[in-house]
């Protein structure tokens, strides 16, 4: 599943959700910020999507060319059905 964020730029930064193994408690979304976004505009994103969507920042890298690949992880919210079929 990918989703586009749309900044007040009029920059498209795509997330992508990582394939969860069957054993983890933990959901991750990786995001790519291309080099053209600014430091404060990446700050704004990551904050809303830590405010929002409960995401903690677990690790980030930024590339040679001024590109920028971050992971957000959150606990993963497992519920067990309670009624019969």
């Amino acid at each position: 599943m990918t989703d586009a964020t749309h900044i007040a730029t009029g920059h498209i930064v795509k997330a992508r959700l990582g394939e969860p193994a069957s054993t983890s408690h933990m959901q991750w979304r990786v995001i790519d910020i291309p080099r053209d976004i600014t430091r404060a505009e990446a700050t704004q994103l990551l904050g809303e999507q830590a405010e929002y969507g409960r995401w903690e920042l677990a690790r980030s890298v930024r590339y040679e060319g001024g590109a920028r690949r971050v992971w957000l992880r959150r606990r993963a919210m497992r519920v067990q059905r309670t009624d019969a079929l």
